[in-house]
């Protein structure tokens, strides 16, 4: 059975501000040892640098040049390195103090029964809707019991991500609903709405190891990271990092449950589903945020 969406308005801006520091984390990522300077990539961006300065800024919160101490490769190593500490400390450079939260996305959760998780969706209306966000165009997925998806995609690939998240649970009812996924772009991307008083609900549908996999994903605070073997442990599962590594490939709630911040062993901001250049994009959001 395929299933398509009904895209019945354009909802992607042209020349959005994720288009453009996608292009500079790109730019940073490949070029990372020749350590690009502002006006370098203004010039191959074919901007002035203060305009692309005050783009970036805006948007991450904090500079080109810090996003690059932030979140590069080596500096994900080396902080991984240091002492051998199983997580990665937010950035020194950036000044961010203690290993606690310091701006919390509060969710509540609840996990569908094994019995429901088995019907792979039968009986379960979604609703869906397409909503531009800070990484690209966002694709939210809700049912009457909370936010039960979560994706991301470039212009044009609208269809592309829905079958990808459609696929997950074939046998639900789709409908394409904005008045109903509305509310919930307000509250993930607009971090002064983040309250514990107003949690967010969230409904995980996977299976029992999916699904503890990625509640301890949602310990991870803001602005750190962890491996996929500190996961595993926090699961009671040590020796299962290639499976932990699997269950968060298949998050099906991006970036509210922080799937980005899982690393590789080494500290390699290893593959991220919709992309890798939105992980890096996502952590240097954060990084700016806290």
């Amino acid at each position: 059975m395929t299933i398509m969406p009904r895209l019945t308005t354009e909802i992607t801006p042209e020349g959005t501000d994720y288009e453009t520091v996608c292009r500079v984390v790109e730019l940073l990522t490949d070029d990372y040892r020749d350590q690009p300077g502002l006006d370098d990539i203004a010039a191959r961006l074919g901007q002035s640098p203060t305009h692309l300065q005050r783009t970036f800024t805006r948007w991450a919160g904090l500079s080109p040049k810090a996003f690059l101490q932030a979140v590069t490769l080596d500096h994900a190593k080396r902080l991984l390195g240091r002492e051998g500490l199983p997580l990665l400390e937010a950035s020194l450079e950036l000044g961010l103090s203690g290993p606690g939260r310091l701006h919390d996305l509060f969710v509540t959760h609840e996990a569908m029964s094994p019995g429901e998780w088995k019907l792979r969706g039968g009986g379960l209306t979604i609703r869906y809707g397409f909503h531009p966000s800070p990484f690209g165009t966002a694709l939210i997925m809700v049912t009457e019991r909370g936010l039960a998806g979560l994706a991301f995609n470039d212009a044009g690939q609208e269809r592309e991500s829905f079958a990808d998240m459609a696929g997950r649970w074939p046998n639900a009812t789709y409908v394409e609903d904005i008045a109903a996924t509305t509310p919930y772009a307000a509250r993930i991307f607009e971090a002064d709405r983040w309250e514990a008083e107003q949690p967010l609900r969230v409904v995980l549908i996977g299976s029992d190891f999916q699904v503890r996999v990625w509640q301890a994903l949602l310990d991870i605070p803001m602005g750190r990271a962890e491996t996929y073997s500190a996961i595993a442990g926090r699961i009671g599962q040590p020796k299962a990092s290639r499976a932990v590594g699997a269950a968060i490939g298949r998050n099906p709630i991006s970036f509210v449950v922080p799937c980005h911040r899982a690393l590789g062993k080494s500290g390699a901001l290893t593959g991220y589903h919709w992309g890798l250049t939105r992980k890096r994009a996502m952590l240097g959001w954060e990084a700016g945020k806290v």
